[in-house]
């Protein structure tokens, strides 16, 4: 019995690192700039707001649509 525990244990642990890994090798998304260096939210292509910028330099979407992706990440947490 505790061998199959052990082989139980050692899949979720692979899994878990198989996970880990692919969300850290993920490729980031790049900031939408143009030529005057005004940054765009990938999501709505509204001007992200400078103070935005200050407080998170490689933001990729304004405050609205990364809470409308934090609320989606969430509700998809809540389904696994």
């Amino acid at each position: 019995m505790s061998d199959l525990l052990d082989r139980a244990s050692e899949l979720e642990q692979q899994q878990r690192d198989q996970a880990l890994k692919a969300a850290l090798t993920k490729p980031k998304e790049a900031q939408d700039i143009d030529a005057e260096g005004n940054h765009y939210c990938v999501d709505c292509g509204e001007q992200i707001p400078a103070q935005r910028l200050v407080a998170l330099p490689h933001a990729v979407c304004c405050i609205d649509c990364q809470s409308v992706r934090e609320h989606e990440r969430k509700k998809l947490c809540s389904k696994i």
